[in-house]
């Protein structure tokens, strides 16, 4: 059988018991695994991940170690370390359906116009969450919907991949590791250790839009999200919405070929604050999450990329 699909997971100090359940998770998948690869991109954990969690479950599995601290370091790592046609991210709290390979490897020939893809996130909850955080579910790439939809429009929430769980066609991951090579993507947009930048993802499945292909939501795709009871705090998610808001002010920048954002004109910043004064305590502390993020990306990009993330 011909290698379809490279599955990657990048993991920098992942909790145990969650790696377990994603490894276990590929291991039960349908797709016979003379069909797939797998690689288990260990970015400078503390604790080699070699020494943690053995692969000889799987007959074409292997380590990779990229000491290079940064998620973006180690998905380009595992893009030339691939080999197949088309590439998975999972992530290391992912749980995948028993059959999603095998509907990825579907999907992907009969569908050659999208060049990224992704699907439903159901979210599994450490701890029942507040009900006030319902809202904010779709900044934990929580995302459960009926109906297929794609489109070729870069960015357009529509139809974005999530980076749980993504699809892409391996000349768009080559594309997009160009793009880092050549210098056009010298700002690093996605987590570095402890920060909230995450963009990255975003970036390339936009790379397929670039090469004129499309970009997809497939409701046949199903995976699980193990959500730990600290990413349903306040404090947590309030530096989410900031490091989130800040990635899609600097993504924007970059793929419009770095002109300036629009300016907010004095009308609606009077009208904005006549609505943060009507909001409870709690969403104005969001609000105000989000423009913190905001002036600090249009700093950022005013002083040329070099002020501190």
């Amino acid at each position: 059988m011909s290698l379809q699909i490279s599955v990657i997971t990048c993991a920098h100090n992942p909790r145990p018991d969650h790696l377990r359940r994603v490894l276990s998770a590929l291991g039960d998948q349908s797709l016979d695994k003379q069909c797939w690869e797998y690689l288990l991109v260990d970015n400078a954990s503390d604790q080699p991940l070699s020494l943690q969690f053995e692969l000889t479950w799987h007959p074409n599995a292997r380590h990779i170690k990229e000491e290079r601290l940064g998620l973006t370091c180690a998905r380009l790592r595992g893009i030339q370390e691939s080999t197949a046609d088309l590439l998975v991210f999972v992530d290391d709290d992912n749980v995948l359906d028993p059959d999603y390979l095998e509907q990825t490897a579907r999907l992907a020939a009969a569908w050659p116009e999208i060049g990224a893809f992704s699907g439903q996130v159901r979210p599994e909850f450490e701890e029942s969450p507040a009900e006030w955080t319902r809202k904010y579910w779709n900044r934990l790439a929580i995302r459960e919907f009926n109906q297929d939809r794609w489109s070729n429009i870069a960015c357009l929430d529509e139809t974005t991949p999530n980076g749980a769980g993504l699809c892409v066609r391996r000349k768009v991951a080559l594309e997009y590791v160009a793009y880092h090579a050549n210098g056009k993507r010298k700002i690093v947009l996605d987590r570095t250790g402890a920060n909230f930048l995450s963009a990255g993802d975003l970036d390339l499945a936009a790379t397929a839009c670039d090469l004129r292909l499309g970009n997809a939501l497939f409701a046949s795709l199903k995976l699980t999200h193990l959500m730990p009871r600290e990413r349903l705090r306040e404090d947590y998610l309030l530096q989410l919405m900031e490091g989130q808001t800040f990635s899609a002010v600097v993504l924007n920048s970059l793929r419009s070929n770095g002109q300036p954002p629009l300016r907010v004109s004095l009308r609606t910043a009077v009208a904005d604050r006549l609505r943060l004064a009507t909001m409870d305590a709690r969403d104005r502390r969001f609000v105000r999450a989000a423009r913190k993020g905001q002036r600090n990306a249009l700093r950022f990009l005013a002083n040329g990329a070099n002020s501190k993330l």
